[in-house]
């Protein structure tokens, strides 16, 4: 289907969205509706006292009736636009709270359902475009508030009531401006609708990609560096801002053929109806004050019907920009919470993955079949195997980040897929095997599993993870900001700061995902003292490559292509003859006696 063909984005989804909010604020937006619109009524009756003024005039100073008339006009003129002002303070004072908390709630939502879009959602989106659809909506609904509230509904009033006051006096010029008002706004709602929307929803979709592409590489920068690549950043860059300059160019364009189209329609308006006054006068059924109240009617009107194009062209756009915003708060929530879900209360941390079944979306082949294992409360299991075998999905799982196919996981007998995630994951620690750091200090990240937590208990945490010394190094200690992602630590002194946050936390279940990968040897040995400690008294999923790190544990579980093959300890694992664990465990110790050997 093409975009020509896709009926206008605000009848199908944005403008619901935003009556929707309009009606959480019943008395603020009653209030803006009725002090621009009684605002705008008194302007419609100015032009009438003006041909009241004039008519007066023309009668001479002398004539008593005529001065009276003259002033009770005036009088009416000054009072109208009193009323005007007063109301229009009124609304525009009250409009002012009514978006900015729609704005707020909008954004505040959209980030709700951002944080909790599923695992693969993530996985396949640009944060730096995420963002850029969420601020650039927060700013569209803005727009479109004042558009429809300041602009279009008092407009509106306008157009209908100067046609039926100049219809009371003379039929003829009534009728022309409504068929005139009719054919240009309707002109101009196909123009924004059909002509304008689908190259502007083009335009909004390469503005996002110019976002997503300034993030990736903003985000990357030290990958940038280290292999010399600016150049052939700014060059991607380039190719993206040409596309998105082309997209653009075309959008606004169109915006300039629409403009010259409006003012040809109006210039031809406004011959046809001042032409009639003309006509009028010269027929002796209108006064001068008549041709007066005809011309400043039509003045206002005319400046209306020139921005109604403008504000049918704002609403479009808004609506453009919003389009993406309003998907966000349309897409599913990928693992929801069941509706009687409780909180699941974890004390001795048995898990079981009862006859457990579970396949990747798109995927064929399920990854567990019938999967079934019992790690006992406060056992410290390891997790080996090739890549791809399952380990991480196994995690995954317990935390319940994914949903399984069939089959149930419990820990200590409660039903996961039943409790709240909250609850589930926030008795759950995990050390990844490259730990995120938040752009916050030392303090804040370590006590971000337990918020709230004294310096004493973050400093004593910290010792637990052996980081306590290298932080008080650091020129603020544990004040000092780490950087996006934590770039200003290396790689140990991240993996210890993670682990004095699991140590904070005190979660019943932790989980170790490669928490030794790719360190020298004195952070190895410093994080392995460590996770003894945190280990102790928890129950525990070490998921490891480097063997050694699993050596002590009480059982070892071998995955291979989804399936547990062999599981045991380590002594009882090395001693079986061509079993898969023995192989690698063999072939590491080869690696690394060539490794001192080459040393």
């Amino acid at each position: 289907m093409t975009a020509l063909s896709k009926k206008p984005a605000a009848i199908r989804v944005v403008l619901p969205f935003v009556f929707r909010h309009w009606l959480n604020q019943p008395a603020r937006g009653l209030t803006v509706v009725s002090g621009l619109l009684g605002a705008t009524v008194a302007d419609l009756f100015m032009p009438v006292y003006s041909g009241h003024l004039i008519d007066a005039l023309t009668l001479g100073p002398s004539d008593p009736a005529a001065r009276r008339a003259a002033l009770v006009a005036f009088g009416a003129i000054v009072a109208l636009g009193a009323v005007s002002v007063v109301l229009r303070m009124i609304g525009l004072q009250a409009i002012v709270p009514f978006t900015l908390k729609i704005m707020s709630d909008v954004a505040q939502d959209a980030f709700m359902r951002v944080q909790r879009f599923s695992t693969d959602w993530h996985a396949n989106s640009f944060a730096g475009s995420t963002v850029r659809k969420v601020t650039r909506g927060m700013w569209a609904l803005d727009l479109l508030d004042d558009t429809i509230l300041l602009a279009l509904l008092p407009s509106l009033v306008v157009l209908v009531g100067s046609t039926v006051l100049l219809g009371a006096h003379w039929a003829s010029l009534g009728l022309v401006i409504a068929f005139g008002a009719i054919v240009y706004v309707a002109m101009m709602v196909v123009f924004s609708t059909r002509y304008i929307a689908p190259a502007a929803r083009v335009s909004n979709a390469w503005d996002t990609k110019v976002g997503g592409t300034l993030a990736d590489a903003l985000t990357c920068n030290a990958v940038v560096k280290s292999f010399g690549a600016e150049t052939r950043e700014d060059a991607r860059l380039a190719r993206v801002v040409g596309r998105w300059r082309v997209r653009v160019r075309r959008t606004w364009l169109r915006y300039n053929a629409t403009a010259a189209t409006q003012f040809a329609v109006l210039l031809c308006l406004r011959s046809s109806v001042i032409g009639g006054s003309v006509l009028l006068w010269m027929a002796g059924r209108a006064s001068p004050g008549d041709v007066t109240y005809v011309l400043t009617s039509y003045y206002i009107i005319h400046a209306y019907l020139r921005d109604v194009g403008m504000h049918i062209n704002n609403l479009q756009r808004s609506v453009n920009d919003m389009e993406e915003l309003v998907a966000i708060h349309d897409e599913p929530i990928g693992i929801a919470d069941a509706p009687d879900a409780w909180p699941i209360v974890i004390e001795g941390g048995r898990i079981e993955f009862d006859d457990v079944t579970f396949h990747y979306g798109g995927h064929r082949a399920p990854l567990y079949e019938g999967l079934s294992i019992d790690i006992r409360a406060g056992e410290r299991v390891g997790l080996v195997g090739r890549s791809g075998s399952g380990k991480t999905t196994f995690v995954k799982l317990v935390q319940r980040l994914y949903d399984v196919s069939d089959g149930r996981i419990l820990i200590d007998g409660q039903d996961i897929a039943e409790a709240t995630q909250q609850s589930l994951r926030s008795q759950i620690a995990i050390v990844q095997q490259d730990p995120i750091l938040f752009h916050r200090s030392l303090a804040e990240n370590i006590a971000y599993g337990r918020p709230g937590a004294s310096l004493e208990a973050i400093e004593q945490a910290a010792r637990l993870a052996n980081a306590h010394d290298f932080i008080l190094r650091l020129p603020k200690g544990y004040g000092t900001l780490v950087g996006e992602r934590g770039v200003k630590l290396s790689g140990g002194e991240r993996q210890r700061v993670a682990l004095a946050r699991a140590f904070l936390a005190d979660a019943p279940v932790l989980i170790l995902d490669e928490a030794t990968s790719s360190l020298d040897s004195e952070s190895e040995a410093l994080i392995q003292q460590a996770m003894e400690r945190l280990m102790k008294g928890r129950t525990s999923i070490v998921i490891a490559h480097r063997l050694s790190t699993v050596r002590s544990l009480d059982r070892i579980l071998v995955f291979d292509r989804g399936e547990i093959v062999e599981q045991g300890t380590h002594k009882a694992l090395t001693a079986r003859p061509g079993g898969i664990y023995r192989g690698l465990f063999e072939r590491q110790v080869i690696e690394f006696d060539r490794s001192a050997a080459a040393g």
